[in-house]
């Protein structure tokens, strides 16, 4: 393939700025998909995605197109990513398969945090942008206005700058001619040993596991031998080809700079890892590449079945969904009140929401989820250095020399109205005031430092309620500061309920407390024996409340005689539900869990 004629590109932009629906029309407008099969969404083939109105994982697709301008016929690959802030790590991974991207701006919200955002990742990974203003038919559109700020916020010319409406198909020819225009074709020989970079990868039914792979330099071929740089490992590859036309098609060879998949005898999904380089085990090349931006796991919850006997199908899910998801890691464990199940880490609680639900939908599987946590760091006095993901993990309070949290830099952006209403609020979560920039006249950045703990939760539906849906937020984990860290236990009945235990900031304690144990009040069904809850802080109790028996008239077929034959009645259903409540296990509902993680 002649490389002049490549051209490998991704699209970014916050959420619901028309990303996927400006891929629509690319795929329109270069012949594949045909009018009988045109519709929403068409890169977003999750029903979870379509339910949503959300691009959750980045999808790629290779398209041909004929440009009038040029004359020539060219090679897109083309990648749609996600512009939630907890989907970050799939827009770089994408991003680190490309050498353009096409920045999406809402004509009528303008610049928004995760623009900008997106915007540095794709200089970090040496991108040519090219901005585009969309949604330039709504009646809300105010042009001038968001070009103002491109130009301002972004430094881009307004000749840089293409106006377009994805729903209607207007400007999507430019945008698809400064592609070729501007956009470099990729670098690389054929002639050096081969070396190519694994940016994602899935399972398919049919075909096991599929990776997805950029060629750097040298060529794959169907009869090629692949060794894994991470590993060590070689495989025989089955299959190659391209994601064409929404569906896979075999081809010969990929040479350097040409993006594709291939099946391998690989029978375990833990073999692949995102980021790995592949060479020739004849041939190897000498260094692996460098990859992309990794992202760690910022918030901790335990999984759990609820049918004990789950736990072989949930292993083997998460292994499956760990292929199409590399930002999510887990490892087993144990708990008291669930018995075995995994500690899984997630960027942020939409994240968490999402596997949640996949693992539910497409495993068909009943899930439990523990209260979620940030990682602690714990200095303790004899020196050591302890990460603490979990209130199990918490030592004793006399062992601890020093206790630190993770703090994050957090960009938001916001009406100038609101601006007083948001900094309130922050503060009341910790936040520490940076600095503010007026982009335009209605529009300011903030930026704040703050306990990522205060913001994982409720913090960006808060921000959106205050701005009345115009406010918009990104965060980024800067470092570990010191804090008063303490653990909050819930006891039912005395004994500790370790799937409601968390870890939190002292001065906060005494309020959560109450909430919980109010709510569970509500939550947890009345027993045949008093149900006494506490929150306790080693054994202060900050909150306690009592869910009373159901009633049974034991005296109902007593009509009349002495009062002596009714007490002896109750003392001995008295001594009955003192034993029950000694022996008895207390029910708790599942939706008991899920309604703690939204206090």
């Amino acid at each position: 393939m002649d490389k002049s004629l490549l051209r490998n590109f991704s699209i970014i932009a916050h959420i619901d700025h028309g990303k996927s629906t400006l891929a629509d029309r690319i795929l329109e407008l270069t012949g594949a998909v045909d009018a009988r099969h045109k519709g929403d969404q068409l890169l977003d083939d999750m029903e979870l995605e379509k339910e949503r109105g959300i691009t959750i994982k980045a999808s790629m697709v290779r398209l041909s197109y004929f440009s009038k301008k040029f004359n020539k016929e060219y090679i897109l690959n083309l990648i749609d990513t996600p512009g939630h802030v907890d989907f970050t790590y799939e827009v770089s991974k994408s991003l680190a398969a490309c050498e353009g991207a096409i920045l999406v701006v809402d004509a009528g919200q303008g610049i928004e945090a995760q623009t900008v955002g997106n915007y540095y990742l794709a200089l970090e990974n040496n991108l040519h942008v090219i901005p585009v203003i969309n949604k330039i038919d709504l009646i809300s559109a105010d042009v001038q206005r968001v070009k103002a700020q491109v130009e301002t916020v972004l430094g881009f010319k307004e000749e840089e700058i293409i106006l377009s409406s994805a729903k209607e198909g207007q400007g999507v020819i430019d945008i698809l001619d400064r592609i070729i225009e501007t956009v470099p074709s990729p670098s690389g020989e054929i002639e050096k040993p081969l070396k190519a970079l694994i940016f994602d990868c899935r399972f398919d039914a049919f075909k096991g596991v599929v990776v997805f792979v950029k060629v750097i330099d040298g060529q794959i071929s169907p009869k090629t031998q692949l060794k894994m740089f991470h590993t060590g490992k070689a495989y025989k590859i089955e299959e190659l080809g391209v994601f064409k036309d929404l569906k896979y098609s075999a081809v010969d060879s990929l040479t350097c700079g040409e993006v594709g998949y291939f099946t391998a005898n690989m029978r375990d999904p833990r073999e692949v890892i995102i980021g790995d380089t592949i060479t020739d085990p004849k041939n190897p090349c000498l260094e692996a590449l460098p990859g992309y931006r990794k992202v760690k796991p910022l918030v901790f919850c335990g999984i759990y079945p609820v049918n004990p006997a789950d736990f072989p199908e949930l292993r083997d899910a998460m292994d499956k969904l760990k292929l199409s998801d590399a930002s999510f890691v887990f490892e087993p464990e144990n708990s008291q009140s669930f018995g075995t199940g995994f500690r899984c880490g997630f960027l942020g609680l939409l994240h968490m929401e999402i596997v949640q639900e996949r693992l539910e939908r497409e495993y068909n599987l009943n899930l439990i989820l523990t209260v979620p946590n940030v990682v602690y760091r714990i200095k303790t006095k004899d020196g050591k250095l302890i990460e603490v993901d979990t209130p199990v993990k918490l030592c004793a309070s006399q062992d601890i020399a020093e206790a630190q949290e993770p703090y994050a830099s957090l960009l938001m952006i916001v009406p100038v109205d609101s601006i007083e209403a948001v900094c309130d609020f922050t503060k009341s979560r910790r936040g520490v005031f940076v600095s503010n920039e007026y982009l335009s006249e209605d529009r300011v950045k903030v930026i704040f430092q703050i306990p990522l703990s205060e913001i994982i939760v409720d913090f960006y539906d808060r921000i959106k309620s205050i701005t009345r849906g115009y406010g918009s937020m990104d965060y980024e984990f800067k470092e570990y500061l010191p804090t008063k860290l303490v653990k909050l236990d819930i006891l039912l009945n005395g004994q500790v309920c370790d799937a409601f235990s968390s870890l939190m900031f002292k001065e906060k304690a005494t309020s959560r407390a109450h909430l919980l144990v109010g709510k569970l009040k509500e939550l947890i069904p009345r027993q045949l024996f008093e149900v006494v809850i506490q929150a306790a802080i080693g054994s202060q109790i900050l909150a306690s409340e009592k869910v009373r028996p159901v009633g049974k008239h034991a005296t109902s077929k007593c009509s009349g005689g002495d009062i002596t034959r009714k007490r002896k009645l109750w003392d001995i259903q008295k001594k009955g539900k003192k034993r029950l409540k000694q022996f008895g296990k207390v029910e708790i509902p599942q939706e008991a869990f899920l309604e703690v993680l939204k206090i």
